[in-house]
């Protein structure tokens, strides 16, 4: 990097060509006063308190002059004071400067410029009085304040919202005197389109955006945010064995710095008052010992059947309980589920323990519910396209995806298809507008509009479950036009021909009557990313929630494959909606494939791997989720292990898998809180939170992070490893006599060291369209589908209090013409009927939600009831994406029928 030389104040400097004067002088220790100046955003020059004298003794602002070779400047003096301080005065005087109890307190930056320049504060706010009555404070967001009195008009967080969050939820509102930041509308922030992503509170300098309750940590401890497959780096401020603060790691090429609501402020049910701290088992109530044994349950708002209850024990005791009832339900009576929550360690240790002390394959977790269709999909094309990269891409594991997320804005071309990542996966959301304004061609498929929609070139709205008539309509036009890279497909796929003829039925007439999508657009879509390389295609449960949905990841594979894509690291992006999803399926936590997919029914793998175990496995591939409790109504697994999921609420239908759960002769709970499954639980086990261990995650991107423990674990609660290796050890069972996360890691490196890597040539798969499971028909006219609420993420954000304020109030979303259709006013409650059950919510009537379908918020509770899904047949994931329904009119809500009675009586609505 070229480098200039220049002298500030008397003080010879080399810097690298193209920085600015107060970026140098910054990095030199060299203070120059700013306000309006952060170095994650572009230089704006609006405070004029950078001011700098150069040699020629021109005045300029520091932050947007850049050096240059034999510069001199001058930082303080006389000239320069007498510019500066007026500026200073004036914002002083205007500024409530109760410094003492401002929560800025020693981080103010105008603070420290009064300071540095010597300036009576109350002198200038007796001469150059405040207006006697200030502004009202917005304290309607939980997690931070905004007070416009403190305001310096820096413009930071306008900038910061644009340029960084990208959402532009506040801007430049008045003039003069009644210049201030508003919200559009000047609603509160809370009523805004923010998305309390903190990213300006973070940055503001002054009092005016400020964290409630702010604590200084002690120490900060590198970890990885525990919510969506992203997998943030994070530090966490830890103070008297409590997470007090939480920043973003800038060093992490996965988020570059910045965090999302949940990264920033969700961190919070760790310290939740409704923490599992003590083993519990159930006893009858004749045995029932203590009076306040169902408190944790009561608290979880978990209702047990009155003949029923828990009660505190030892680790001891619960322990030995669960060993000697496991060991009437060995091999095909036994079945675990595993979390995608839990840690690489831990759930490596949780498969072992199921096929080496159990004897059974029977383990699976919630993945099934929405990734499995990828890696049927990518096992089945021929090689294990983004699952056995380089160790150097995967960070260790060869079994994981991986790319730079860095790569996303070099893309020439980004296709996003079933997923709202602003949403389920904000800061990727982030990456991939940066990518768009650094010139990618965006394109979205998405039934319904969503935040990427917006600045889409190219926005293709199917008929919810025609996606895969879309993209092989694209496929037919990048064949017949040829488009493709016919070097590539000849020397890479083995059935091009067959691929190109079975295209053909996909003609753009066809795929336009299935999908309700113009010809016209799909072809330009088609020749955008054929032409755009290299291009990334992202997908989400939009994608694999359907009875086809692994047919669906095909069509998009083939996409990537007919094009050359594929060579590309960042070609095919499924999206894991758990911290750990992918992870929990590297680790074997599969019922037909051992670590890094190994499969479970190849005699020479099983034979290495019982080499590698020193045992005897079952050579019978095990069942999956929706199987196990078929099983286990059946009453065929009679004992159940369930790890940080909650079956209960999120596996469809909920009555079925309820009853399953009732008929199982023992079920271990474990977990960091109670929930709808753990009331079914013989023995609950509490488990150590993702703060509590240390271990590794594997995000959607492929990349395995480290997590360092920063607290110890609450009351009793352990490590899930630890847990399952003493139960090993008391069931006399070796190979598992773990110290520490390290050994398991050691052990997990060197089996992954003896497997074969299989690698191929890529196969197109010629498709066939057939409609979903679920039609609609003159009784269910609609199609209902789910979207995930930016809030709302299983048990951990519900224990957040400030998490639970924000969320989006349950509604179903309308289109008004469907609206009149049913006779439905806004805000009426109405019932969804399905095929297969009701539930009841409120309407709210919207044109962003297209005709003939109807758009919930996820909620798995309620969801679930109207649903019966059928299976992808290769993948076993249920068809939970969407369901046909109709809608009755129940009744006005109260704030309807108030609204009413004021507008009947002349009032203003």
């Amino acid at each position: 990097m070229e480098r200039v030389a220049l002298i500030i104040d008397g003080q010879e400097i080399r810097t690298r060509r193209g920085a600015t004067i107060l970026e140098t002088a910054l990095e030199n220790k060299i203070y120059i006063p700013h306000l309006c100046y952060h170095p994650d955003l572009k230089p704006a020059g609006a405070c004029r308190v950078c001011l700098v004298e150069l040699d020629s003794g021109k005045i300029v602002t520091s932050c947007r002059t850049p050096v240059r070779e034999g510069m001199v400047v001058k930082t303080k003096g006389p000239e320069l004071d007498n510019v500066r301080r007026p500026v200073i005065e004036m914002i002083v005087a205007n500024h409530h400067m109760d410094c003492r109890n401002c929560l800025k307190k020693g981080q103010c930056a105008l603070q420290k410029i009064t300071a540095y320049m010597k300036i009576d504060k109350k002198g200038i706010q007796q001469d150059l009085r405040l207006p006697v009555t200030g502004l009202p404070v917005d304290d309607s967001n939980p997690f931070f304040i905004r007070d416009h009195n403190k305001c310096v008009l820096c413009g930071i967080c306008v900038r910061t919202c644009h340029e960084i969050a990208k959402v532009s939820a506040v801007d430049f509102a008045g003039r003069g005197d009644n210049s201030k930041i508003a919200a559009f509308g000047d609603r509160a922030i809370a009523a805004s389109q923010c998305v309390s992503c903190g990213e300006c509170v973070i940055r503001c300098p002054v009092g005016a955006l400020v964290l409630r309750n702010p604590e200084k940590p002690l120490q900060y401890i590198k970890s990885v945010c525990p919510y969506c497959g992203v997998g943030c780096g994070i530090h966490l401020g830890v103070r008297d064995d409590r997470i007090v603060h939480v920043r973003a790691d800038a060093a992490s090429t996965v988020n570059s710095g910045n965090l999302c609501v949940k990264g920033r402020f969700g961190i919070g049910f760790v310290h939740s008052p409704d923490r599992l701290k003590e083993p519990m088992v159930r006893v009858t109530l004749k045995q029932r010992s203590a009076p306040d044994a169902m408190r944790p349950l009561k608290n979880a708002g978990i209702r047990v059947s009155g003949s029923e209850h828990f009660r505190v024990a030892s680790w001891e005791e619960a322990l030995g309980l669960v060993a000697e009832n496991l060991k009437k339900y060995k091999r095909d009576e036994f079945a675990l589920i595993a979390s995608t929550r839990c840690t690489n360690e831990d759930d490596y240790v949780a498969q072992k323990f199921a096929r080496v002390v159990m004897g059974s394959n029977h383990i699976d977790t919630s993945a099934r519910l929405y990734y499995s269709p990828n890696i049927a999909a990518f096992r089945r094309t021929g090689k294990c396209v983004g699952f056995i990269p380089s160790q150097e891409d995967s960070g260790g594991f060869p079994g994981a995806a991986g790319h730079n997320p860095e790569q996303i804005e070099q893309a020439g071309c980004i296709l996003v298809a079933g997923a709202d990542i602003s949403r389920s996966h904000p800061v990727l959301g982030l990456k991939i507008k940066n990518s768009v304004d650094h010139g990618a061609r965006l394109l979205v498929i998405s039934p319904n509009e969503n935040d990427l929609c917006r600045i889409a070139e190219k926005w293709l709205t199917p008929y919810a479950g025609t996606e895969l008539a879309l993209i092989m309509g694209m496929c037919n036009v990048i064949v017949e036009k040829e488009l493709f890279d016919s070097a590539f497909t000849g020397m890479y796929c083995r059935n091009f021909e067959e691929f190109r003829e079975s295209a053909g039925d996909f003609s753009l007439g066809r795929v336009e009557r299935i999908t309700g999508v113009a010809r016209d657009l799909i072809e330009e879509s088609a020749r955008i990313y054929a032409a755009g390389k290299p291009a990334a295609i992202f997908w989400g449960s939009g994608i694999t929630q359907y009875a086809r949905g692994t047919d669906n990841v095909h069509a998009l594979i083939n996409l990537a494959i007919l094009t050359a894509n594929i060579k590309y690291s960042l070609a095919l992006n499924p999206l894991s909606e758990q911290s750990n999803a992918l992870g929990a399926c590297d680790m074997g936590c599969l019922p037909d494939y051992y670590l890094c997919y190994q499969p479970v029914g190849d005699r020479d793998i099983r034979e290495k791997m019982e080499s590698l175990w020193d045992c005897k496995l079952n050579p019978d591939p095990g069942l999956t989720l929706t199987e196990i409790i078929d099983a286990a109504l059946a009453e065929r697994i009679k004992a159940l292990y369930i790890i940080g999921s909650d079956p209960a609420l999120t596996v469809a239908p909920s009555k079925k898998v309820q009853a399953a759960l009732k008929k199982a002769k023992f079920i271990i709970f474990q977990d960091m809180f109670i929930n709808e499954t753990a009331k079914y639980a013989h023995v609950v086990l509490p488990a150590a939170s993702f703060a509590e261990k240390e271990g590794t995650l594997i995000n959607t991107d492929g990349k395995t992070q480290a997590m360092e423990r920063a607290l110890e674990p609450a009351g009793n609660s352990r490590p899930d490893w630890a847990i399952m290796s003493e139960l090993a050890k008391r069931m006399q069972s070796k190979g598992f006599e773990f110290g520490s996360a390290d050994d398991i890691l050691s052990e997990i490196l060197a089996v992954i060291g003896n497997l074969p890597e299989r690698i191929g040539r890529f196969k197109l798969f010629p498709l066939q369209y057939t409609p979903p499971a679920d039609t609609t028909d003159t009784d269910y006219p609609v199609i209902l589908t789910s979207e995930r609420d930016l809030y709302t993420d299983s048990v951990m954000s519900e224990k957040v209090e400030g998490m639970r304020k924000l969320r989006t109030e349950e509604y179903v979303f309308i289109n008004p013409r469907d609206a009149d259709d049913f006779d439905i006013s806004d805000g009426e409650t109405v019932r969804i009927i399905s095929r297969h059950g009701a539930i009841e919510t409120e309407a709210r009537l919207t044109g962003t939600t297209p005709s003939g379908l109807v758009v919930m918020n996820r909620e798995k509770e309620k969801i679930n009831q109207l649903l019966n899904p059928v299976l992808d047949a290769i993948s076993g994931t249920p068809e939970t994406k969407i369901c046909a329904v109709r809608l009755e009119k129940i009744r006005r809500s109260k704030k309807r029928e108030k609204r009413s009675k004021v507008s009947a009586a002349g009032g203003h609505v």
